[in-house]
């Protein structure tokens, strides 16, 4: 079964299973990444306090962390979280947000890796270069890096995490350590609205949710958002873009992915 028809597949597994997703993520974006879940047919929850993570999580279909705006305590939240997730077998996404930024965002994120198990980690050059151990270009959570090497860098990753890896940009790329593609959707606007790399990883956590295969999975999330992108009406500016980004999500389907996708086998 090829990438499209596997995620045709997707889409109808998705329509037929109200995956719910639980989040653990910043306060910025939460509202959009809600709504953006609900857009493409999953239910979100948007659950952190201490004393619940771990049954929440029970309950669901799969988990998003998003480390934004990181804290002390969302810190254990996310950890208490994800490692019921692990011992349940619910998928787990890492969205690491700015992790070169501070001392306590690169400590975190080791932490995290060091002790669960992820399925997908999504974030921009910087951000995947960081945690790959190399040098990075950044400006506060903003990638300064060009993505040349992206193919070979998430390949290596992927490999050295067992997991799916997902650098999001001008062009996308996601690899399992086995294949690696390009994607070539998207538009500039995406990056003049606040949050929406963090809707990505929620669009990915969607689709994991039917327990679909993760490099699927991260195609299918990261493409919905570029294609999206794409058809929003960017006549009136930012504001009604962003609006009518979740407007286009919400009729996203496989028909119109498969129309305007734009994918390259690269590795």
């Amino acid at each position: 079964m090829d990438v499209k028809e596997q995620l045709k597949a997707l889409f109808e597994a998705l329509a037929h299973k109200r995956a719910l997703i639980h989040h653990i993520t910043n306060y910025v974006t939460v509202n959009d990444c809600a709504n953006t879940v609900l857009a493409i047919g999953a239910s979100p929850i948007m659950a952190d306090a201490l004393q619940e993570v771990e049954a929440m999580v029970s309950l669901c279909d799969a988990l998003v962390l998003n480390i934004g705006t990181l804290n002390a305590q969302t810190f254990e939240a996310m950890q208490k979280a994800a490692s019921k997730a692990n011992t349940k077998q619910i998928p787990v996404v890492l969205d690491p947000v700015g992790v070169g930024a501070t001392p306590f965002r690169l400590q975190s994120v080791t932490e995290l890796l060091r002790h669960v198990r992820m399925d997908v980690v999504r974030g921009n050059m910087a951000e995947i270069k960081t945690i790959a151990g190399l040098e990075a270009k950044s400006s506060g959570v903003d990638s300064l890096d060009d993505e040349a090497d992206g193919g070979l860098i998430a390949a290596s990753l992927a490999k050295k995490l067992q997991c799916t890896i997902a650098i999001t940009g001008k062009e996308d790329i996601v690899s399992n350590g086995n294949v690696t593609y390009r994607l070539q959707n998207g538009d500039a606007l995406l990056t003049k609205v606040t949050g929406t790399g963090c809707m990505t990883s929620s669009l990915i956590g969607s689709f994991l949710g039917t327990k679909s295969d993760a490099l699927i999975s991260a195609i299918a999330g990261i493409s919905t958002m570029a294609i999206a992108s794409e058809l929003a009406d960017k006549t009136k500016g930012t504001g009604s873009f962003r609006v009518s980004l979740i407007d286009e999500i919400s009729k996203m389907d496989a028909a119109t992915l498969h129309r305007f996708l734009r994918i390259q086998n690269v590795l």
